[in-house]
């Protein structure tokens, strides 16, 4: 005789959605990478020759507001220009499309994961591009300005300054993609506290080893040696992540009290 209990169960296993856990050979492991690779690809791509026409108006602008009128740019062959445009419209293309490229890396790098958890994945890769846009402001307002006023100070004191536009202006985009790439880190903590890859305690615990990667991270990446400059990269990067501290352990308290996925 089956019990209510019985059919009860029934009526849940019924309801409750195919979850396919099994195991992926190489194959299918690489044309999954693949796939991926295209979406990630094709998005940056797209996004970048859209960018292209409009680069040629932003670059000018960038070399009047980094640069005081006495400096010009020198193009010393004749595809500087084009190399610039095409680096800035590749920079548009990854921030612009930093959500999609971090979606297609969790969805790889977690096949296992309860499509629920993928869902949540999904809502927080969102914001990036917002944080994206903070990390190019912090660095065009107060990196930048301090970066290339220190630069020219050092070069006039041995050399008359004459920049090559290719490599000044790749110096500053490279900057303003890594600081879009930094302001990531809230995200990035988020996320792998969601699928149980770290807490808010075992934050605490390393901020410590944290604060100096980010102290050594800033002297490797300042390109002028100031200490004023080294503090304005690698304070940021300890702050973001005292604040992915502070937002990850509210989070836990209501993932403690909803928790969905169990």
């Amino acid at each position: 005789m089956i019990s209510e209990h019985s059919y009860e169960g029934a009526d849940a296993a019924a309801e409750e959605p195919s979850w396919d856990q099994k195991e992926m050979s190489l194959t299918e492991h690489l044309g999954e990478l693949r796939n991926r690779l295209l979406i990630a690809i094709s998005t940056v791509g797209i996004i970048s020759v859209l960018a292209f026409l409009p680069s040629q108006y932003a670059i000018p602008w960038m070399v009047h507001m980094y640069f005081p009128p006495d400096i010009q740019l020198h193009a010393f062959g004749p595809t500087d220009v084009i190399i610039v445009e095409f680096k800035f419209s590749l920079l548009v293309g990854v921030v612009v499309g930093l959500p999609v490229l971090l979606y297609q890396f969790w969805m790889f790098i977690i096949p296992a994961i309860h499509p629920k958890a993928r869902r949540v994945v999904y809502a927080y890769v969102a914001p990036s591009f917002f944080l994206a846009l903070a990390g190019i402001a912090f660095c065009h307002f107060l990196i930048l300005p301090h970066v290339v006023q220190a630069l020219l100070l050092m070069t006039s004191r041995v050399a008359v300054p004459t920049f090559g536009i290719a490599q000044t202006l790749g110096l500053i985009l490279v900057l303003l993609l890594i600081f879009a790439l930094i302001f990531q880190l809230p995200v990035v903590a988020v996320v792998l506290a969601r699928l149980g890859f770290i807490d808010a305690p075992k934050m605490r615990a390393y901020r410590r080893y944290v604060f100096m990667a980010f102290m050594i991270t800033g002297g490797i990446a300042a390109p002028d040696g100031n200490p004023l400059t080294m503090a304005l990269i690698a304070v940021p990067m300890y702050l973001l992540y005292e604040a992915s501290i502070i937002i990850v352990g509210v989070l836990e308290r209501s993932w403690k009290a909803a928790d969905p996925f169990r």
